[in-house]
């Protein structure tokens, strides 16, 4: 039998893995998919159907990141993983996605989880980073035990602090991706009139200790408008665009923006 740290999301007992699938002692089981992952959302969870982003979000993010637009991004916070967390900490990716950082915080000797509730993109994570532990799970109901991870970082997805400290070890660290004031400010000013910046001002975190905090604001230069098309697809601006100004960007040939990104890293003490 393998044992890994998930919990059951029914009874929050302990999930032991066998034989193809995970079981806890009240006899709740979730089988393990053929791409690795397990489903850990039951049914009664979910608010929608096919709850997360949409098969086409999933495969424009993935292929916009898969380019190294936001690779500046993906050096900064490793560093910072390597530079605060200790040695070979357990680590959870909070809203992984298709798994594109999850997978470059794995090394030979620690472990790397990512959730999401999104099963279309934990296939792919799973499919593709097999060195990772992917599961289908809601944010607001973590399918781990207390107290387990060294370092929970969260890019781009709802950030609850209650459940992340619950699942954070202490002495542990929330690492926190959002946007600064002017990330992507050149295209939201083709989509909105008045093109307002994001507000920084606000941290949905109240009791955690900020150690270290940094804003990375780089220009992104496009010269394919599919490229950029897929930027706007993985957006929710791309719920305001017009048919007109989607033929518009379709006929760019270039286009340069900003990715401007607000990085706070805090400490449970």
């Amino acid at each position: 039998m393998i044992s890994k740290s998930y919990q059951c999301p029914l009874c929050q007992q302990v999930l032991v893995f066998n034989e193809q699938s995970y079981r806890c002692t009240n006899n709740h089981s979730f089988d393990q998919a053929k791409e690795g992952y397990v489903n850990l959302l039951p049914v009664q969870h979910k608010h929608s159907k096919d709850p997360g982003d949409n098969k086409a979000m999933v495969n424009a993010r993935r292929a916009f990141l898969d380019l190294g637009f936001y690779q500046p991004l993906v050096k900064a916070i490793t560093e910072l993983q390597i530079k605060f967390s200790v040695e070979n900490a357990v680590i959870l990716d909070a809203g992984c996605g298709e798994g594109y950082y999850t997978h470059q915080h794995k090394n030979d000797l620690n472990q790397v989880y990512g959730v999401d509730i999104a099963k279309n993109a934990v296939k792919i994570a799973a499919k593709r980073y097999k060195a990772c532990s992917f599961s289908v799970g809601t944010l607001s109901n973590l399918p781990f035990d207390n107290e387990i991870f060294g370092w929970v970082f969260s890019i781009y997805a709802p950030i609850l602090e209650e459940e992340f400290t619950r699942v954070l070890k202490t002495q542990g660290y929330l690492l926190t991706v959002t946007p600064a004031e002017n990330h992507l400010i050149e295209l939201k000013s083709l989509i909105y009139r008045q093109a307002n910046k994001h507000d920084v001002n606000k941290s949905p975190i109240s009791n955690l200790t900020m150690v270290h905090e940094q804003q990375l604001n780089y220009q992104m230069n496009f010269n394919n408008s599919d490229d950029l098309i897929n930027l706007l697809s993985m957006t929710p601006f791309a719920f305001k665009t017009s048919p007109e100004l989607l033929e518009e960007l379709a006929n760019k040939e270039s286009f340069t923006c900003q990715a401007d990104f607000l990085i706070r890293l805090y400490q449970k003490i």
